[in-house]
């Protein structure tokens, strides 16, 4: 994980590029899901009939796209964790930005569906611990 942190202002400037990056993640586990309820329907299918002859052709393809997603979503997830943003919810797109104020770090904190960085909260918070953006972190400037 980086030491990096931000402002505001460059935390807000990332959003297109982090929201493809996220949308990428978030559809390749979507991919990856429905690809393990298939096989686990198909091995309980296995499992009531005793066997069954099966095309495997079919059954590999989904498997090679399955491998494939997973790619996608790990390498998604690295770009995100190399700019210095952390992924702290994939099912609903929840992203925290670190930010130094008044010599402490605190989250900007980013759902997916929002239109811009609203909130913050300490970094023993959480989610449920958000607060509107305030004049002083609005006004944050770079130190280092």
């Amino acid at each position: 994980m980086s030491d990096r942190t931000f402002t505001l202002d460059e935390a807000q400037a990332l959003l297109p590029v982090l929201e493809s990056l996220l949308r990428t993640a978030m559809n390749a586990k979507k991919l990856m899901e429905q690809v393990e309820t298939e096989q686990q329907a198909l091995a309980h299918r296995l499992f009531l009939n005793g066997g069954t002859y099966l095309d495997v052709v079919p059954l590999a393809r989904r498997k090679a796209e399955r491998m494939k997603a997973e790619q996608r979503a790990k390498d998604a997830l690295a770009e995100i964790d190399s700019i210095g943003v952390q992924v702290k919810d994939l099912n609903i797109g929840l992203l925290d930005f670190p930010c130094q104020v008044d010599g402490r770090i605190v989250l900007l904190c980013w759902k997916l569906g929002e239109k811009s960085i609203t909130h913050w909260h300490g970094t023993e918070e959480g989610f449920a611990g958000r607060k509107p953006i305030d004049d002083r972190i609005a006004r944050g400037r770079k130190t280092n």
